[in-house]
């Protein structure tokens, strides 16, 4: 089944909100591993890009270390409050993503119903 260029854009956007998730949910759990890096996704860039029409309107989102964070003298980063924050964030971000999708699908099924 083809779907639109939008529904596809949105389900890039969920999945990229979904691996940021478990990136965020993956630093707090290494908050007392010595030496652990915090990692994020650059989601903007990689929304500029499908927006853009780069890499044919696909999220490929890469996983990269956080600079410019304290690190702790067991060379660990991983600060609670920001990854707290940022799934919080995320967890939004990813909801506004499932409803624009339903309301994309509710657009399509409006317009089926119209057309008979």
């Amino acid at each position: 089944m083809a779907s639109s260029p939008l529904l596809q854009l949105l389900q890039g956007y969920v999945d990229v909100a979904s691996q940021r998730q478990q990136l965020i949910v993956s630093n707090m759990a290494n908050l007392d591993t010595p030496g652990y890096h915090t990692k994020d996704l650059d989601f903007h860039a990689a929304l500029r890009r499908a927006v853009s029409g780069g890499d044919e309107g696909v999220l490929q989102p890469v996983s990269q270390e956080v600079s410019g964070l304290m690190e702790r003298p067991d060379g660990n980063n991983v600060n609670l409050d920001r990854e707290s924050l940022l799934l919080s964030q995320t967890q939004l971000q990813y909801q506004m993503g499932v409803q624009l999708i339903k309301s994309e699908f509710h657009r399509l099924l409006s317009a089926i119903k119209e057309g008979n």
